[in-house]
């Protein structure tokens, strides 16, 4: 079966995919707001100041995510951003408040819930022991959303996925109603709401609506989800806040005074935003409203306990919890975090009650806590590209982040201050408690290699697998191969194998003869003086295939890596015996000095009696992995042979030298993804995952299944300068000289690894 990719192709896939938390905000963040400023008799003077403000806000951070976008597409967003300019202590801090955000989520967004059916069902406000019918019901759709995400993320897929779109429909179905009602009825501003008097009143409601913002964020994580160029995504990914984020603050501005307009706070049964509902809309799509409303609420919910697993497994990849909490169930996802979540819920809903406002506050104040951060840290970031080089959209785009980074930290204390003692200040306990334990375990486990820190964020994400395209985006292609001679038969036992790969891929042909003679000049077209690479060319060309013919003169690896970058050749198909002596391959041979001194993959031959040693037809291929970026380099030329011939691969990895718990299962995960990436209806692929030394298990693999290539990386850089200081490698070394069929090296290009670690 053709392999099908799970990545997001257009910006509305992603509002759709990310858009659940944002997208839900206008729910409910107009009660508390209304309340302070209604109740305080100051609403026509702060109400337009205080909506205007917060669309401003959402504004700016938005441009300002546009960069984060331009510059980190791996996934991590603004954390990312912030570890690469304050270093390891942002990523603990960071990650504490995601912790706790991603728990405030599933509180507000269950209470904003129950509130919703509260609204159709006013007895559940009604008590029991003391609890309210509500709590009770809260906590049990708690338990059946927790139960649903750790099935896996298909299952709470099929269950939550079509909410966020019909939330986005709901939303605008009022903006439309209430333009039909009311005209397009802006809230205007009365500049006294900054007046002493009312500052306060104007503030207040600030922080009480800026639970807007939540969920902003999502759409910089997002940006590795799509399909494309990292430009592509990083625009998709804009497209998407967009989307989300002008409907929110569409329905601020238009709907907000129609709510303002039509409801009655002295109303405690009902929500604001269901009485304008009922008023503006017939009595069914009313009702539908409420369904939608519960439906995206539970997708938020949902939502909140896929990222905390998810931050779960990158923590543990990471060291920074025991392993325990990151452990996979059957449905492949950590359930334990999820379960601990709902538990915290629980705990809270009983204790505290269940409606929206008593949580919104310490909500929003984490949000704006790593809004801040990103703030400062894409400032840092622009002010020093800047004063490399100088531009002026840059210095526009300094001005701009600078902006909201005041503007995310003005609301950070804003929040803090409103907010202090209704709940705000537990984050002063909280935060440092989860740093702490951070620090501790990471100190205990120890910091993971670099391997390991590697596959614990492909793995946390479950879509950073490689695109097996080249770096410049383009797709790797075989349309030139060169072919070095010296004038021996075991020289030529290479040119079948070329032929065989010309034919495949209509590839053209260029034989090579290197004299070392350096008092001679190159020529062409085989006028060597005995005319031997002519008489070769003759006999393999045919119509169907171009070969040409060139002779050089000095020494023969120099000589082959600069014709072979000239002619931009994509394959060398190389003999490692005749000329080049095999006892001398493995120190400055020409085949280790061609490794070094070209980025270009070599198709490398040991000829043996063994027919298997010189011929390949690609049947059953070896590709030797270790979960580095530079490993994965093979796997451009590893998915052009697999679409070209109907073949088997084989990723073979050996995982040695990490103590962390369970690294074996982490690394069958990472290959078990790449496998999944790699099949398709002419390849299979299968994982073989074991042994002791990897040159060892390669050659015993590849004996015992009969494979007829192995394909590695090596660690050549294209530099003369470098050769005597980078070795072909110990284990493609050990392979080449034991190895029972061709080997392909792919020398690591530094281009090659730009995005991937």
């Amino acid at each position: 079966m053709a392999h099908i990719s799970h990545k997001l192709s257009s910006s509305f896939q992603g509002a759709l995919a990310g858009g659940g938390d944002p997208a839900t905000s206008p729910l409910y963040v107009f009660g508390p707001f209304l309340r302070l400023i209604v109740v305080a008799g100051v609403a026509q003077i702060t109400f337009g100041a205080t909506v205007w403000l917060a669309v401003l806000t959402v504004f700016v951070v938005s441009i300002m995510y546009r960069q984060v976008m331009i510059w980190i597409t791996d996934g991590s967003g603004g954390s990312g951003l912030s570890d690469e300019e304050f270093g390891g202590w942002a990523v603990k801090i960071n990650a504490a408040i995601t912790f706790i955000e991603y728990s405030l989520t599933f509180l507000v967004s269950m209470a904003a819930l129950v509130t919703f059916i509260a609204d159709r069902f006013p007895s559940l406000n009604d008590t029991i022991f003391g609890f309210q019918y509500r709590v009770f019901l809260a906590i049990a759709l708690s338990l059946v959303t927790g139960w649903l995400v750790n099935r896996g993320p298909k299952m709470a897929a099929r269950a939550f996925g079509p909410a966020t779109a019909a939330v986005l429909l709901l939303l605008w179905v009022m903006i439309f109603a209430s333009i039909w009602r009311f005209g397009i009825n802006l809230p205007a501003i009365d500049f006294r709401a900054f007046n002493s008097e009312y500052l306060h009143f104007t503030l207040g409601g600030y922080a009480r609506i800026l639970a807007l913002m939540t969920g902003i964020e999502i759409f910089a994580n997002l940006v590795a989800a799509y399909d494309g160029t990292r430009a592509e995504k990083s625009r998709k990914a804009f497209g998407s806040l967009i989307i989300i984020m002008g409907t929110t603050s569409l329905t601020m501005l238009i709907v907000g005074p129609a709510i303002f307009t039509l409801s009655d706070l002295s109303n405690d049964h009902v929500s604001v935003f269901t009485q304008t509902m009922d008023q503006l809309l017939p009595a069914w799509a009313a009702y539908l409203g409420t369904l939608t409303g519960i439906a995206v609420l539970l997708s938020a919910c949902a939502a909140s306990a896929q990222g905390l697993q998810n931050l779960s497994l990158g923590l543990r990849y990471r060291h920074y919890i025991p392993a325990r909490y990151g452990l996979q169930n059957r449905f492949d996802v950590a359930d334990r975090p999820v379960w601990l979540q709902v538990a915290i819920v629980v705990a809270c809903f009983l204790l505290f009650g269940t409606h929206e406002e008593t949580y919104l506050a310490l909500y929003a104040a984490g949000v704006f806590i790593l809004l801040s951060m990103t703030g400062w840290a894409a400032s840092k970031r622009l002010f020093r590209d800047l004063r490399l080089r100088y531009s002026l959209a840059g210095t526009a785009a300094l001005g701009g982040t600078i902006l909201a980074a005041f503007l995310t930290s003005a609301a950070t204390f804003i929040i803090f201050r409103e907010r202090f003692f209704e709940g705000a200040w537990t984050y002063f306990l909280f935060v440092p408690a989860l740093y702490f334990v951070f620090t501790f375990y990471r100190n205990r486990l120890g910091a993971p290699t670099s391997v390991e820190n590697r596959l614990g964020l492909l793995l946390t994400e479950q879509k950073y697998l490689p695109d097996f395209v080249g770096s410049n985006g383009s797709e790797t292609r075989l349309e030139k191969i060169l072919v070095p001679l010296n004038g021996s038969m075991l020289a030529e036992q290479s040119l079948p194998l070329a032929r065989y790969l010309a034919d495949a891929f209509n590839a053209d042909l260029t034989l090579l003869r290197v004299i070392e003679d350096e008092t001679r000049p190159r020529s062409v077209d085989g006028t060597d003086g005995d005319g031997y690479l002519k008489r070769t060319r003759d006999m393999i060309a045919d119509d169907s295939l171009l070969v040409q013919s060139v002779t050089a003169h000095g020494e023969p690896a120099t000589e082959i890596g600069r014709l072979a970058n000239e002619n931009q050749a994509d394959l060398i198909v190389i003999s490692t015996k005749g000329g080049f002596e095999l006892e001398r391959v493995f120190s400055a041979s020409v085949s280790q000095r061609l490794v070094q001194l070209t980025t270009i993959p070599i198709l490398l031959l040991r000829p043996t009696d063994d027919i298997a040693s010189r011929f390949t037809r690609f049947t059953k291929m070896i590709v030797a992995l270790d979960g580095s970026a530079e490993a994965e380099c093979v796997l451009p030329i590893v998915k052009l042979f697999a679409d070209q011939f109907d073949n088997e691969v084989l990723l073979v990895s050996v995982p040695e030298g990490a103590e962390s718990e369970d690294y074996a299962g982490t690394m069958q995960r990472y290959l078990d993804g790449i496998a999944e990436a790699l099949d398709s209806e002419k390849t299979t692929t299968r994982v073989l995952l074991g042994g002791s030394g990897p040159s060892r298990t390669i050659l015993s693999f590849c004996q015992s299944e009969g494979a007829d290539l192995i394909v590695m990386a090596t660690h050549g850089r294209g530099g003369a300068d470098r050769i005597e200081h980078l070795p072909l490698g110990s284990v493609p070394t050990r392979v080449i000289e034991k190895t029972p069929c061709p080997v392909l090296l792919v020398p690591v290009r530094q281009d090659d690894l730009s995005g991937k670690d």
